[in-house]
């Protein structure tokens, strides 16, 4: 096939899938709000409450001449004089720069996706949907589980169904059935094949078809191991919140000490046939040298590769410069595996086949807020399918997962939402 027309056939893939594939690099290109619409039922993430940030200047945009394109004077750069730590990051920067390149220069090129993602901006800044959020704040779920209280709250769920009206009537969407449960320290499950609504102190929350999440602080992470071998998980995706002095000043979230994350029981969530592990970490030296040497050994994991998020505005262009020290615009995701007596020859085939270095491109969504990770690891989870999936330190849900954290419906209010015509169901 000649390259004219690999553009032509991987665009309606992307609107399809929400992932585009670059012909010529070792990346991909995810719009997280399609990708994970496609598992939705009755509801779709809004893509301008999902992007809000395209609607407020970026730092890196004032550094370089603020909002309306005035370039600053710059002072002259001193040298910088690096300690033995700070060396070591830079050659490991040094080491992934070549694929970042390499992958924005492929998204540059690509030309009817970045026509796409314009237009997209576009009728984003048009419709600014975000404004006609309804009002009010919802309720600090970190803050109500820290109180004496919190094992007497209680969430509603409303399981929903479709009923046909006459011959070929409308479509009606009727509560079929409610159930009253415990919000913290519970599991709580949507076992029924489409989105239900959650209620809690006045907000309401999308809970997508056949997931659960077990709202917890760490002390309580074991009780939500299944008991059985067999309802464990083949792929576990875990987002730390990592020590860092950015998140603390923007008060976002609570972080945590290094040496909290050795207590997750990462082996014993780990299916009897094998998990592969994907954790997200920052770009600190001396949180890698952490995960190398103490954090995979303590939980039994054993390395595998190196995968980059490399952020991008809706233009194309970078966040912020490639090369600066201490703002780089891209995160890494250390990907692993926890080997199982069960675990097939074929599967740990896979996984040492696994290719490094692989670059997954996105607009950034909310501060913290990570794009998912599924079509880059798919072919290597082991396992039977459909695999497993359990999320740590999750803060948004998906469909057919298990999700656990102190806050795991932060971005499942009904405002970050939008209800699907009758005809999209």
């Amino acid at each position: 096939m000649d390259n004219e027309s690999e553009p032509r056939r991987n665009l309606p893939l992307f609107l399809e899938s929400g992932v585009y594939r670059f012909e010529d690099s070792n990346a991909v290109f995810v719009d997280p709000v399609r990708a994970l619409n496609r598992s939705l039922t009755r509801f779709s993430i809004s893509p301008s409450a999902y992007y809000s940030r395209f609607f407020e200047s970026n730092p890196c945009d004032v550094a370089n001449g603020g909002p309306n394109g005035r370039k600053r004077k710059r002072r002259a750069k001193k040298p910088v004089v690096l300690n033995d730590r700070e060396r070591v990051a830079a050659q490991r920067h040094q080491d992934a720069r070549p694929y970042l390149v390499k992958a924005h220069e492929s998204l540059l090129g690509a030309t009817e996706l970045r026509s796409f993602m314009l237009k997209m901006r576009g009728e984003l800044a048009i419709t600014e949907d975000r404004k006609s959020l309804p009002p009010g704040v919802p309720p600090s779920f970190i803050e109500l589980g820290r109180l004496w209280q919190a094992p007497l709250y209680e969430m509603t769920l409303n399981f929903l169904q479709e009923k046909l009206t006459g011959d070929g009537g409308p479509l009606i969407i009727h509560s079929k059935e409610q159930k009253v449960l415990p919000i913290f320290d519970n599991l709580v499950h949507n076992e029924t094949k489409d989105d239900s609504v959650a209620e809690f102190l006045g907000s309401q929350y999308v809970i997508p078809r056949e997931s659960c999440f077990y709202m917890s602080d760490l002390q309580q992470i074991r009780k939500m191991i299944p008991v059985e071998c067999d309802a464990r998980f083949h792929l576990i995706v875990i987002d730390p919140p990592w020590e860092n002095g950015s998140a603390q000043q923007k008060l976002r979230y609570p972080t945590l000490p290094n040496k909290y994350m050795l207590a997750l029981p990462v082996q014993q969530l780990a299916h009897r046939e094998g998990a592969l592990v994907a954790l997200w970490v920052t770009n600190r030296e001396k949180l890698r040298n952490f995960i190398e040497k103490e954090l995979f050994p303590a939980w039994g994991v054993k390395f595998l590769a190196t995968f980059y998020w490399l952020k991008v505005k809706s233009d194309g262009s970078l966040i912020c410069d490639l090369d600066l020290f201490h703002h780089r615009p891209y995160e890494c995701i250390l990907l692993g595996f926890c080997d199982k007596e069960d675990m097939e020859p074929r599967d740990l085939a896979r996984l040492s086949n696994i290719q490094d270095k692989r670059v997954l491109i996105s607009v950034p969504g909310e501060y913290s807020r990570k794009p998912p990770l599924e079509e880059l690891v798919l072919e290597y989870i082991p396992g039977t399918k459909p695999a497993r999936c359990v999320e740590l330190f999750a803060r948004d849900m998906r469909a057919g997962w298990f999700s656990w954290g102190n806050e795991p419906l932060h971005f499942q209010e009904l405002r970050y939402f939008q209800k699907r015509d009758a005809d999209d169901v």
